[in-house]
């Protein structure tokens, strides 16, 4: 995996702002407001948190394919100019061809 989910951003996602210290596996509670997570929990969030990841892996393929955003306006304005607010325009050809090549799951 390109980015694996840890223990800690399942601290850092279930109990925002909270004290603890942890020490290769062994947590140490130290807030006093609120309650520490179980070892079930913790598990269950790294799962949700890897699949949320994995599940934007498009999102972090098409990123580098888009042009700059300078560019992107620079096609709209001509596009505006053109009268080609639509599917006929430059820059909505540009971002169709990026979505079609890395579509969503």
């Amino acid at each position: 995996m390109a980015n694996e989910m840890t223990t800690v951003d399942a601290l850092q996602s279930l109990k925002p702002g909270a004290e603890w210290v942890l020490r290769g596996d062994t947590l140490e509670w130290l807030d006093s407001e609120q309650t520490e997570p179980t070892t079930a929990e913790l598990a269950a969030e790294v799962t949700r948190l890897q699949g949320v990841y994995d599940g934007k892996a498009y999102q972090r393929t098409r990123q580098p394919a888009y042009a700059a955003l300078a560019e992107q306006l620079d096609q709209l304005y001509h596009d505006m100019t053109a009268g080609k607010l639509d599917a006929t325009g430059e820059w909505h050809k540009a971002i169709k061809a990026v979505k079609d090549a890395t579509p969503k799951p």
